[in-house]
């Protein structure tokens, strides 16, 4: 047997399926509409990659970009690939001769790195030929050993060059004090790092440093794909006196921003976007910015573009009906059947319906007081009175397709109502003719 819920019950409990459904789905938008956090390791032993994604995650947050950035310092880019592969972080900023790039998928070129082979002023190398047997001094060590090595594979034998690691900070003592011949560094053409080079070497003004042409840059980098070969144009360093004096021979390391290759194609695709459309705001604020790019996205680059980069930047991003094609084609179905479970609430709760109980409890109401009536004249207007209800329902039963069932109903309980008005009426009379009679 069905139980009956009482409507309160009903109401309460539709009610409250209602709000878990509207707070689960609040719950959903926000989730989604959320920007997305992505953590980025970066390291240089002069802090400026940090400085420089830092207002990358600034720019990113100020525009309201739908990703975000959260910068952490390794300390060294080396450091930064460790992490990356440790999978610790979601991005990292990794040259692409770093060694933990296995899985690595990029998603922007954040800048170049140029390899510079400088000498002093008064040295008497030439070319690279003429370092056989001297010590260079490789600046940065462990990150830029092995570009080092790529230019010279035979260091370390007997009558070839030796490498020497040292850190920037000693790198002008060591060129002062004979300690190194020559010093090998990697780094990006910026007015500071044109400061920086010019700084190792003596201030006085007496002459400037000679930079070492690597005439063998186009094999290396056929051999090495980590590497380009670079032509660096005349006066990249100064203008006046022009250094160098003629265009350069040189090689060139793209530092990328790379992402592993789980991450979601639509959040690197956002992550792209949001960093390239920010460019012109991201180089004034930081002049090294100026030189974000887009990476290859041939299918033999050396580290392969990630799908969601390689979308944006090949004009591929899906459009509104691509993208949720499957969310139109099933929402009107999902919708109707949304409708058709409040339409089941609705009729659960008892809302909107008729109430074929309420005609028949009004007569049971009006039952209650032709018990209680104390005179005739009462009784006949109770009668009235059902003669009206009986009428009105009856005209409104005419138009219901369950007319016959609802009119027989009613009639039985007007007829009922008829008996006991009529038992009433002779309780009544019989009641005030013996009163009557003990009178007499």
């Amino acid at each position: 047997m069905a139980v009956s819920l009482p409507r309160w019950l009903r109401v309460t409990l539709v009610a409250g399926l209602v709000l878990v459904a509207v707070g689960a789905g609040l719950f959903t938008y926000r989730y989604l509409s959320s920007p997305k956090t992505l953590t980025v390791a970066v390291g240089s032993q002069d802090g400026e990659a940090a400085k420089a994604m830092s207002t990358i995650a600034t720019q990113l947050a100020s525009v309201g970009a739908p990703v975000r950035l959260k910068v952490v310092d390794t300390g060294s880019i080396s450091g930064a690939a460790k992490a990356f592969s440790s999978r610790k972080v979601d991005l990292a900023v990794a040259r692409s001769d770093a060694r933990d790039l296995v899985n690595a998928r990029t998603v922007a070129i954040l800048t170049y790195g140029v390899v510079l082979l400088a000498v002093a002023p008064n040295s008497a190398v030439e070319e690279l030929d003429d370092l056989k047997g001297k010590t260079v001094g490789v600046v940065g060590g462990e990150t830029n050993n092995p570009v080092a090595e790529a230019i010279f594979p035979d260091h370390g034998d007997r009558n070839s060059v030796k490498l020497k690691d040292i850190a920037a900070t000693e790198a002008s003592q060591a060129l002062k004090s004979r300690t190194v011949n020559a010093l090998l560094l990697v780094v990006p053409v910026s007015e500071r790092y044109r400061t920086m080079v010019r700084n190792f070497f003596d201030a006085s003004g007496k002459g400037q440093p000679k930079l070492i042409s690597i005439d063998s840059a186009e094999a290396i980098a056929n051999a090495k794909p980590a590497y380009e070969s670079y032509s660096l144009p005349k006066g990249s360093l100064r203008g006046s006196p022009a250094l160098p004096d003629d265009d350069l021979s040189t090689l060139r390391v793209a530092v990328y921003i790379v992402a592993h290759p789980s991450l979601r194609d639509d959040t690197v695709t956002a992550l792209a976007k949001a960093i390239l459309d920010a460019k012109r705001d991201l180089g004034s604020a930081e002049p090294l910015l100026a030189q974000i790019a887009a990476p290859s996205t041939d299918k033999d680059a050396y580290i392969p573009v990630h799908p969601g980069a390689a979308a944006y930047f090949d004009g591929e991003v899906l459009g509104f009906f691509d993208k949720y094609g499957n969310q139109l084609f099933y929402g009107p179905m999902i919708l109707g059947a949304l409708m058709s479970a409040l339409a089941a609430a609705w009729k659960f709760m008892g809302l909107g319906q008729r109430r074929e109980e309420e005609p028949l409890d009004l007569l049971n109401a009006l039952a209650g007081r032709v018990r209680e009536a104390r005179s005739t004249s009462e009784l006949d207007a109770l009668e009235d009175e059902v003669d009206h209800l009986l009428m009105a329902q009856l005209t409104t039963l005419r138009k219901s397709e369950a007319a016959a069932a609802d009119a027989a109903a009613m009639t039985l309980a007007a007829h009922r109502l008829e008996q006991l008005i009529t038992r009433r009426k002779n309780a009544l009379v019989a009641n005030v003719g013996s009163n009557t009679t003990g009178m007499s």
